[in-house]
């Protein structure tokens, strides 16, 4: 990019903030409270980014929530655990900014009325076996929340995903009951509960989001209380730099013309991966992880990522994703296996036949072992019981398999193992050992070949009626199949930052001005999860420390 000396703009912030999700909004909320000028420019017709499409927990140690509920790890536990997950690819002092900054950046947000959090208590960290791991996790959410209190702007919020029949709507701990409705009294409990939500909300006309979309509606409240303007339909083309290189702002275009914006503190990328961009993803993602099963927000095609390539930023981790196993409904649409893969009566196979990794495990761990053995499909195998027991891919227990399922072959069904894995073109032989091998472990209570069921996080979506929550015998026929797919919650790879949010140039300087959070940026995870919420995480404290460097407060 040549360096643009044009002097003139059309509208001049302190600080500019391309993206809406989390990391955008919450970077925006901190320049607000720093009483500094601030937009948010966001592509799509709605706001919110992956973020509103998700889950919505956030992975922050130590926040107000947890501190509240008498938790408060040590520093070095914490990042014993981040520096064991990141196994030396992430640089020391990025892990330690993420440390101490992330709770004073929780509760920066909390200074709104409408940003308050749950601790998602049991729902463990990824790997709590590792040391300064917790079984009892460190994540929290947003309370539920009616989404007519945004006024006018209620149009401007995306789609609701995680709402169930007649409006029904679930929090991520409400899930982990409902998931059990057949097998616990807790459960069955939710059958009551759900009914009344369903019932108050025709009564009192309420229209409720939960997870990642309760979250974004929360804080595009908290950034209009602010005085935040955020204009959407407005893509970034590309960086302004002055005569020493520095950024001092961004071109847009708004309303079908292009506009000028300066930012004389700095410019801060919140646009996400690239996973909707076919082209990067052939380029830069591994074999069997190149086709779009994507559930990142469509928008989502690299734009802060290639316009930070422009001005020679290094890049990382390009060929890693938030992996996700998944099925693929008929007619594109993606269903997460999050929970389903820690259900008892099943197991995972290649198209050999053959197990090849722990099923429980969390979803990255599990889809880098499917790439690194290229066992491209993979087959979901369970029993009638499992069918009865159990929701999976959507599909409540004891419901009816959608016959397009069977007629697309993503599933398929069978009276017999032979006769499922003729259907699914696997080894006969191959799959009934497997089965019978997986029998003899659950009946045990110990799996001797990848240790499913070892570790609390597995136990969370498991069924806590049995003796190991994770392992039960396959043999009630009918016998059935599920096709699943890589998919993921979008790409890790992005610009190479420091521990204030600078991006970096390959030779490690720094480009001045320009700031990266999110997946724009490479991943402070490195190739691992830290737990839920361990991407909305970090999105949010860089984009605090990024306002923080560039107003001079750090």
């Amino acid at each position: 990019m040549t360096p643009d000396s044009t002097p003139a703009f059309d509208d001049e912030y302190d600080f500019v903030v391309i993206g809406s999700g989390g990391g955008g909004m919450a970077a925006a909320l901190t320049a607000a409270h720093e009483g500094a000028s601030t937009v948010v420019v966001e592509k799509a017709a709605s706001f919110g980014g992956s973020t509103g499409l998700s889950g919505g927990a956030i992975w922050v140690p130590n926040n107000p929530e947890l501190r509240r509920r008498g938790h408060n790890d040590s520093r070095e536990s914490i990042l014993r655990y981040l520096e064991l997950l990141t196994d030396g690819e992430v640089p020391r002092e990025r892990l330690e900014a993420y440390v101490d900054y992330g709770p004073d950046a929780m509760a920066l947000l909390e200074r709104s009325p409408w940003l308050a959090f749950l601790w998602v208590e049991g729902y463990s960290d990824y790997h709590p076996e590792f040391e300064g791991g917790r079984p009892e996790g460190r994540s929290v959410e947003v309370p539920p929340f009616d989404t007519r209190k945004l006024g006018a702007l209620e149009n401007d919020l995306g789609p609701n995903l995680l709402v169930g029949p007649m409006g029904l709507w679930i929090t991520s701990k409400d899930y982990h009951h409902m998931a059990m409705v057949t097998r616990t009294w807790k459960g069955r409990s939710m059958i009551a509960v759900s009914m009344w939500r369903v019932l108050s909300n025709l009564f009192r006309r309420r229209r409720m989001a939960t997870g990642g979309r309760a979250l974004v509606a929360r804080m595009r409240l908290a950034l209009r209380d602010a005085g935040v303007p955020l204009w959407l339909n407005s893509p970034m083309t590309g960086l302004i730099q002055d005569t020493t290189g520095r950024v001092t702002g961004v071109t847009i275009e708004r309303d079908g013309r292009p506009l000028r914006i300066g930012a004389w503190r700095g410019v801060l990328l919140a646009t996400g991966g690239f996973e909707h961009n076919a082209e990067m993803r052939d380029t830069y993602l591994p074999d069997g992880g190149q086709a779009n099963h994507s559930l990142g927000a469509p928008s989502n095609t690299g734009d802060g990522i290639n316009a930070g390539i422009e001005l020679g930023a290094a890049i990382d981790f390009m060929d890693d994703a938030w992996w996700m196993p998944s099925v693929e409904r008929p007619g594109g649409s993606t269903i997460p296996l999050v929970s389903e893969r820690a259900i008892p009566r099943q197991l995972i196979v290649s198209s050999d036949g053959n197990r090849f990794t722990n099923e429980a495990a969390p979803y990255v761990n599990f889809v880098h072992d499917q790439l690194e053995g290229k066992h491209l499909p993979a087959w979901c195998i369970m029993d009638a019981r499992t069918r009865t027991r159990y929701p999976f891919a959507q599909i409540m227990p004891g419901g009816k398999i959608p016959q397009p399922f069977y007629d697309a072959g993503i599933v398929h069904r069978a009276g017999t193992m032979s006769e499922l894995a003729r259907k699914i073109g696997v080894n006969a032989e191959n799959l009934s050992a497997s089965v019978a091998r997986f029998n003899t472990f659950a009946a045990q209570g110990k799996d001797e070949d990848f240790s499913r069921g070892d570790s609390a996080y597995e136990h969370y979506y498991g069924d806590p009626t049995l003796p190991n929550p994770n392992l039960d015998p396959v043999g009630k026929a009918p016998f059935y199949a599920f096709r699943i797919e890589v998919g993921d919650l979008g790409t890790k790879g992005g610009l190479v930052c420091d521990e204030h949010a600078r991006v970096l140039r390959e030779d490690g300087a720094r480009i001045d001005g320009l700031y990266a959070t999110g997946n724009t940026s490479a991943s402070v995870m490195g190739r691992e999860y830290a737990g839920p919420g361990a991407t909305i995480g970090p999105s949010i404290v860089f984009g605090y420390l990024a306002v923080l460097h560039a107003l001079g407060q750090r």
